[in-house]
């Protein structure tokens, strides 16, 4: 079918035209701009593909040949091809562009394949991003009128010069009705192409007007540097639009496809293997201006999929050079929630995705105007992983003071240690989101293996309503609950041996929900240590308890064997009750870690200290119960 639409289109360009074109144009540089190249072996390239997505590089590029094919998906051809498929442009469109690239000048023929004429009739692309170039002209050219001065008063307020704004093509949108959309159709731009490229919009009269009008403009490059769109910032107070009005969608630009900054930063983002997600125009020039090269910036849109799929392909973001994304959100409640969005879409990345938040929740150009050019690679050197941040904003919601905070707030985190894809990092982040917590590692992880089995599991996928997860509950296998049903036994079974010692430990020490229960039942029963044992005592322990799981304990563990070969001694009991003591006194130790960590040791200087001490008080409880239940059962 391809060389089908060849042979039909040869007939409007010269055959040789065309062949010249195809000779003259190097493949890897055009194709280059879009995905970044590797040396595969034998002279071959190779790269992410832009036509599926792919972890591992099967897009193969052959310079000898000017040839491109993809062992992924299929999709293969020359240059003009491959500009076809990723930009969407017709036979005649790739062949002018990559004519205008080399400076050839195509001839074209009529119908009749007769009296051959040089005047290129375009496709629509190249007529609306050279209606797009005209409009740079003119709007940089009014930044230097008397009516820019606010413009050029914005720019300078924000620390850019003069060189600044030619560098990022920034103008100005005229105090006029009609000026730019007169001036374009002087130069030979039609009413439709200048509707459809978005630069002018009917009036009520039927007439042209223009789109923006007294504003700061920045002209939007696409990734090989055609400038597509605009961006317009309001300057006076009398301007009851938006603060920001973008281009709208129109056949070349489309704004979850494009990035700000991108032509500019291509090269270092590729080379890096790094790329600073920004938020705005101002950041992008802020960021650059200060040696950090990579930064780009979404245009009136939130960051998605394609900008994604945008990135990997710069990046070289495969299984085999992962890269890193770092995004610079604002640390206000939008920037903390557009940050959560982007842990989202975490799992599209390889690489390691990252957030840098200045402590003054200033954006990189307000840090840049006041505190200078070495604060801004400052803050993007001070990123931090974006898990550790969505997790710390998440339990940041709940008083972590009190059980059912703890418990909400695991809940919650819950899912987004789930998702880490590095499925490697999970028990490290486990661990941490427990420490964070005060609480076991036990329950926390079961919530992670839940969270991440869940869909499976049916609950919303499915499309059943979620279950909520009940209380966390420590397994009856674990080293913790061990020792508590040993203590629990010894009670039972042995109550003359055990029972001072057991008394004396609170039930609080005590975590299994069942093992609770069982421990308030012997209070109840008089206690331990005033009982001679036997079915009497067991059965009045039965008797007590209230729960039903627990009077089942009662008659399992009173017939269970300690864990101790021949008869149990005052030491055993000793190191039995130390142990479980231990486990206690190192919860309320990571508890009060974790307190500690959140109380500000300026503001709040009694607290701090006066947790410390009690921190200390405990930790040296610990060394003594250790000491204590050193030996093992």
């Amino acid at each position: 079918m391809y060389a089908e639409e060849v042979a039909v289109m040869a007939g409007r360009i010269r055959d040789e035209d065309i062949a010249l074109v195809r000779e003259r144009t190097a493949i890897a540089d055009v194709i280059s701009e879009v995905v970044t190249l590797k040396s595969a072996g034998g002279g071959n390239l190779k790269g992410l593909c832009p036509f599926h997505d792919e972890k591992s590089p099967s897009f193969n590029v052959s310079p000898a040949r000017n040839v491109f094919y993809c062992f992924g998906c299929g999709v293969g051809g020359d240059a003009i091809k491959f500009l076809m498929d990723a930009e969407h442009l017709s036979f005649v469109e790739s062949v002018e562009r990559l004519a205008a690239r080399a400076g050839i000048q195509l001839r074209y023929v009529e119908d009749d394949r007769s009296a051959p004429r040089t005047r290129p009739q375009q496709g629509q692309r190249q007529r609306l991003v050279a209606a797009h170039a005209a409009a740079v002209d003119f709007y940089r050219a009014q930044l230097t009128t008397a009516g820019a001065r606010p413009a050029r008063e914005f720019l300078a307020g924000r620390g850019f010069d003069r060189a600044a704004a030619e560098r990022y093509g920034c103008g100005f949108a005229p105090d006029g009705w009609d000026l730019l959309t007169k001036h374009l159709r002087q130069q030979g731009f039609t009413h439709d192409e200048l509707v459809t490229a978005g630069l002018s919009r009917p009036a009520r009269s039927g007439s042209l007007i223009d789109r923006f009008r007294r504003r700061l403009m920045w002209p939007i490059r696409d990734i090989t540097g055609d400038v597509i769109g605009f961006g317009a910032r309001k300057l006076f107070d009398d301007d009851d639009g938006p603060k920001y009005l973008n281009t709208p969608e129109t056949p070349i630009y489309k704004k979850s496809h494009v990035l700000y900054g991108i032509d500019q930063a291509k090269r270092e983002i590729a080379k890096q293997g790094k790329v600073v997600v920004v938020e705005g125009y101002t950041d992008v020039m802020a960021c650059h201006l200060a040696d950090v090269p990579t930064a780009v910036a979404t245009c009136g849109t939130a960051f998605g999929g394609d900008h994604i799929s945008v990135l990997r392909r710069v990046l070289f973001d495969s299984d085999e050079r992962a890269g890193e994304i770092i995004f610079t959100f604002d640390g206000d409640a939008a920037g903390q929630k557009a940050a959560l969005r982007a842990f989202e879409d975490d799992q599209r990345f390889v690489g390691r995705t990252f957030i840098a938040v200045s402590p003054d929740n200033m954006d990189p150009c307000e840090l840049r105007l006041a505190k200078g050019d070495l604060a801004v690679r400052d803050l993007v050197a001070r990123r931090e992983p974006l898990v550790d941040f969505a997790l710390r904003h998440v339990i940041s919601r709940f008083d972590l003071d009190t059980v059912d905070g703890r418990v909400e707030a695991m809940r919650r985190a819950a899912p987004l240690v789930a998702k880490i894809k590095d499925r490697e990092k999970r028990p490290e982040y486990v661990r941490k989101l427990a420490g964070d917590l005060g609480m076991e590692i036990e329950p926390v992880q079961r919530a992670v293996l839940n969270a991440a089995h869940g869909p499976q599991a049916g609950g919303a996928a499915s499309g059943a309503p979620a279950r909520r997860p009940g209380p966390a509950t420590p397994a009856v296998d674990s080293p913790r609950s061990m020792v508590e049903r040993e203590a629990l036994k010894l009670a039972l079974q042995e109550p003359v041996l055990a029972g001072p010692m057991f008394d004396a430990v609170e039930a609080t020490d005590y975590q299994h929900p069942v093992h609770v229960a069982v421990r308030a039942a012997v209070a109840a029963a008089g206690g331990a240590s005033t009982a001679t044992g036997g079915a009497v005592w067991i059965e009045r322990v039965r008797d007590a308890c209230d729960d039903l799981a627990g009077q089942a304990l009662v008659g399992e563990l009173a017939v269970e064997p300690l864990r101790i070969d021949g008869e149990p001694d005052p030491r055993y009991v000793s190191i039995t009750m130390a142990r479980l003591q231990w486990s206690s006194v190192t919860g309320r130790i990571r508890d009060l870690k974790s307190k500690i960590q959140r109380v500000n040791p300026v503001s709040n200087k009694d607290e701090y200290f006066a947790l410390f001490g009690e921190l200390l008080s405990l930790e040296q409880h610990a060394r003594a119960l250790r000491e204590q239940a050193a030996g093992g059962l």
